[in-house]
């Protein structure tokens, strides 16, 4: 078998986009040859780094969004809600707090990333289907209580989300994200003959496969009738 090909997948929380192509990517890590790499970020620093101005601000666009991830979420088999208020969600309260949370608990977890593949989840859960918060520490808790993170684990996590080398690694996440040439989330970077290739959004598994040189199953490969 030849070399697993690296895929990182850059995210935030407060993305719904980002959440259909973490559901899909997570679902091909054992499907496709690869060995994804998940890189919590934080979008806002996405969006003020490459000047960029979010969709939600241009009212057509926050129109279509709406309308869209309807779309998306049915074809994506994801459990994905419009809250009652995503403006209030978006652009005022933010992830700052809850991506720091989720770069902890990656700097925490040893041998893996089932943890912060199962908090970041619950905390797509809390925004994109139960319309609950996100920025408070009980909220978060709850969240990591939820992925299977213990008492004493998740006050360990609260305490490192507060401290520099945690807003570092943030930080540092973004700009990686941003060296690559992001614009926004998701982006999905697959290394291909030492060179990555970037793909934005979560409409180009598609074409990331045949970069790759894998096979497009569709939406969820494990279910019955996925395309061969």
């Amino acid at each position: 078998m030849t070399s697993r090909k690296v895929v990182e997948l850059f995210y935030d929380v407060v993305s719904p986009y980002s959440w259909l192509g973490f559901e899909v990517i997570c679902r091909y890590r054992n499907v496709w040859n690869i060995d994804l790499k998940l890189r919590p970020a934080f979008l806002s620093g996405i969006m003020a780094g490459a000047e960029n101005k979010p969709p939600g601000l241009v009212p057509n666009k926050f129109l279509y969004m709406t309308h869209d991830l309807r779309r998306l979420a049915e074809y994506f088999d994801v459990p994905l809600q419009n809250p009652s208020d995503p403006f209030e969600v978006m652009f005022q309260k933010g992830s700052l707090s809850a991506m720091r949370f989720v770069a902890a608990v990656q700097e925490k977890e040893k041998g893996g990333d089932k943890q912060v593949e199962n908090v970041s989840r619950e905390l797509w859960r809390r925004i994109w289907s139960e319309d609950k918060d996100i920025t408070k520490p009980a909220s978060l808790s709850e969240a990591a209580k939820k992925a299977g993170l213990s008492e004493n684990e998740i006050k360990e996590v609260l305490e490192m989300s507060t401290t520099t080398e945690i807003k570092d690694k943030l930080k540092n996440a973004t700009q990686a994200a941003l060296d690559y040439g992001a614009f926004g989330f998701p982006i999905i970077v697959c290394h291909v003959n030492g060179k990555p290739e970037m793909f934005f959004g979560s409409d180009r598994f598609e074409l990331m496969a045949h970069c790759i040189g894998e096979k497009w199953l569709g939406p969820n490969p494990n279910k019955p009738g996925a395309k061969l």
